[in-house]
């Protein structure tokens, strides 16, 4: 199973870089803002959607005038994901039109931030650097050890209020996690999380009253909220019951749906051995 995994490192760009950084945030936030009116103007007058490839297509053909050359100093992927984040804004606006338009992004209001994608290489993390598109090779300090079978998808440039830039790195691999099959089950009342080992976890309510429930006709006995009660005779259908052991079948039978197999008899006899060698346990 593919899973995507990401980490957060703060970099050190020289004084150019920091200059084409800024150029990048501004060209993004341009970009967003002028298909957004693009696309409300649209919307206004014929209620339809200017989809990503039309507004691709223009912007490719606004880069080669001399009014908008500047866009062709930034990061054309990053360009790019900026018309692809402004479509997904609206699509989410057609879906549930009471949440309005997407809002135009302010210099002052927003994050300074941009987001490019690794495609052939043009990404690289090595040495204490990370290297971007336009950019170049970026100090970076790493505080993580990234596992060598991790594929670099996409990385966020963003910078605080206070000047300082971080690079949030997207990794792609393969999970190798499997499930374990289960052989024996206890019932818990407390939630353990075993996924990441390949264990399975069955939760069962910390209310359910399975040592007071007979587990033969359902008949529920009142008096065995007495813990200090460690065997009892269901009044309705008559058996004799351990406490524990009545506990444990309603628990099971209520699990067996989940497809766990059971070793019943062993695992009674390991509750009575249990209980015997802690008489005080409640």
């Amino acid at each position: 199973m593919v899973a995507n995994r990401a980490y957060k490192f703060r970099i050190y760009p020289n004084d150019e870089q920091k200059i084409l950084f800024a150029k990048t945030f501004g060209c993004v936030r341009m970009v967003y803002n002028h298909w957004l009116d693009r696309k409300i103007r649209q919307y206004e007058e014929n209620k339809t959607n200017v989809t990503y490839t039309i507004c691709a297509k223009e912007m490719a053909a606004m880069k080669k005038t001399e009014e908008y050359g500047f866009l062709k100093e930034a990061d054309s992927i990053a360009l790019q994901q900026s018309l692809r984040h402004l479509d997904t804004a609206f699509q989410n606006f057609f879906k549930q039109p009471k949440t309005g338009f997407p809002r135009f992004k302010s210099k002052k209001r927003n994050k300074n931030s941009y987001s490019t994608v690794c495609i052939n290489g043009n990404i690289t993390l090595s040495n204490g650097y990370l290297k971007l598109p336009k950019i170049g090779q970026v100090r970076l300090k790493q505080h993580r050890i990234i596992p060598e079978e991790y594929s670099l998808r996409s990385v966020t440039v963003s910078q605080t209020p206070s000047g300082k830039y971080y690079a949030s790195i997207l990794f792609e691999y393969e999970d190798q996690v499997q499930e374990k099959e289960l052989q024996k089950f206890l019932g818990l009342d407390f939630s353990m999380h075993e996924e990441e080992q390949g264990k399975k976890l069955v939760k069962v309510d910390r209310f359910f009253a399975s040592s007071q429930t007979c587990s033969v006709c359902g008949y529920k006995n009142a008096k065995m909220k007495n813990l200090a009660l460690r065997e009892w005779d269901c009044p309705q259908c008559k058996p004799h019951h351990d406490r524990d052991v009545n506990a444990y079948v309603r628990k099971n039978a209520g699990l067996q749906t989940a497809d766990i197999w059971y070793n019943k008899e062993d695992f009674v006899k390991e509750i009575i051995e249990q209980r015997n060698k802690n008489p005080e346990r409640v």
